[in-house]
């Protein structure tokens, strides 16, 4: 007769690979959310079309993902059961929190040269898109009230606090975050399969809440070529995060929930080229945060630290940085020019670590397109990061290398940022006075 202690050391030994997969993807089945989604179109007769994907099960029911979908092809009123050898690079959108698909996003991508999927993670629909009779674009911020949505009838949970962070106690299939880097993955999925689309050259870019689920969606999904969060971050359980107070109101599940969807539990997987975008600022997702979750990152990374930036939808996927980013990695082997200056694909100016010489701070700046001008940011105010006044001085370039005065003995936080003659800026790492970052 084998022994007991021998089989329960032969099962955990072939037991191992298994686990160390689900481990590696976290909650989420990333092989099964790899194949493509059932879906139906739901409108294709617009320049921006709507359409049903399935998503992950919910309260025991199947569910189904509404989302906006534009192209080149759709703008151009392209007869959509008229074939095409033409295949553009994609995009995959996510809104944040109180937000749903926004046709008008889909509509910027798609104007910019790419397939662009909008999707809503509320388990709503949206209403379908008006057009400004003037220009022809979807009129702005038509879908920003909740009012004017839809529930699904099998729709998945809603975007509120006990979807996001109570319901880590219950089953899986009833938590928001669970859900929602599912759905983001399988409408990845999805427009990889669509024939216009190269799946080669996909991107994902997320505002806030969405930032949050990007730097989530780029840990488990590798298939994408660049990502850009934008606000969102890990370390929602510390420091001035807004998000920790509900965190913290979990109880005997606080770990549990910072194990499972904290960024900061995953983000060291990820090997998707990303750009941080936030601002000094900002209230949802502090600066200190911000860094903490940059610097886990141990493959290609960049940031854009802007001085107020504005928190919301449209100033989130206005900075000019998000675009050119992406087309870096998803448009550069396929254009050499653009019509307006050329410069189609060229990678962002990317700067080193900031160090001193002197009384000096130098920056040495790896770019493909000339610098136009650099500046010194810091602050020397105390309190919640949020509202702390911050100071920007002119900093020198030669060639490609920023000299900046050292910012005054009582600074606790800088950066450099560089600007490049496209007018597009990004910045050093965040330096932090050793005693205000361990507060």
């Amino acid at each position: 007769m084998v022994h007991r202690s021998l089989l329960l050391s032969i099962a955990l030994l072939f037991c191992v690979p298994t686990v160390a997969m689900a481990q590696q993807m976290g909650v989420w089945n990333i092989d099964d959310l790899r194949q493509t989604p059932q879906m139906k179109w739901l409108d294709q007769s617009g320049k921006v079309q709507s359409l049903l994907y399935s998503g992950e099960p919910y309260n025991g029911h199947s569910t189904e993902v509404f989302a906006f979908y534009a192209s080149p092809a759709t703008l151009s009123d392209r007869d959509p059961s008229a074939g095409s050898d033409e295949k553009f690079p994609a995009v995959v959108l996510i809104h944040g929190g109180g937000g749903t698909a926004f046709a008008e996003w889909a509509w910027l991508w798609a104007q910019r040269g790419y397939a662009a999927i909008a999707m809503d993670l509320s388990g709503h629909r949206p209403p379908a898109p008006v057009y400004d009779p003037t220009t022809g674009a979807p009129v702005l911020n038509q879908a920003a009230k909740r009012e004017g949505r839809i529930r699904l009838d099998p729709g998945g949970p809603d975007q509120g606090h006990d979807e996001k962070f109570r319901s880590i106690s219950g089953d899986r299939s009833s938590q928001w975050p669970y859900h929602a880097v599912a759905n983001v993955v399988k409408a990845h999925s999805l427009i990889r399969s669509f024939s216009d689309v190269d799946a080669d050259r996909t991107a994902v870019t997320g505002i806030s809440w969405g930032g949050y689920t990007t730097c989530l969606v780029a840990s488990v999904d590798d298939r994408f070529k660049a990502a850009v969060p934008v606000y969102g971050c890990g370390f929602l359980f510390e420091g001035e995060s807004v998000q920790k107070p509900a965190i913290d109101q979990l109880g005997e599940y606080r770990a549990e929930w910072i194990a499972t969807y904290d960024p900061s539990s995953h983000l060291s997987r990820c090997r998707v080229p990303i750009l941080f975008v936030n601002g000094t600022n900002d209230v949802h997702y502090p600066l200190d945060s911000y860094q903490k979750s940059f610097n886990l990152v141990t493959g290609a990374r960049q940031m854009r630290i802007e001085v107020n930036m504005r928190h919301g939808h449209p100033p989130g996927w206005a900075p000019k940085e998000i675009g050119l980013f992406i087309d870096s990695y998803c448009r550069r082997e396929t254009s050499s020019t653009d019509e307006a200056d050329g410069s189609i694909g060229q990678p962002l100016p990317v700067p080193d670590a900031p160090r001193q010489d002197g009384d000096h701070i130098v920056v040495n700046v790896q770019t493909a397109v000339p610098l136009k001008s650099a500046a010194l940011h810091y602050t020397t105010d105390s309190g919640r990061r949020s509202d702390r006044k911050w100071t920007t001085v002119p900093a020198e370039i030669s060639q490609s290398v920023v000299r900046a005065m050292m910012p005054p003995d009582n600074a606790n936080t800088w950066f450099v940022s560089v600007t490049d003659q496209r007018d597009a800026m990004v910045t050093t790492s965040v330096q932090f006075a050793e005693p205000d970052l361990n507060n």
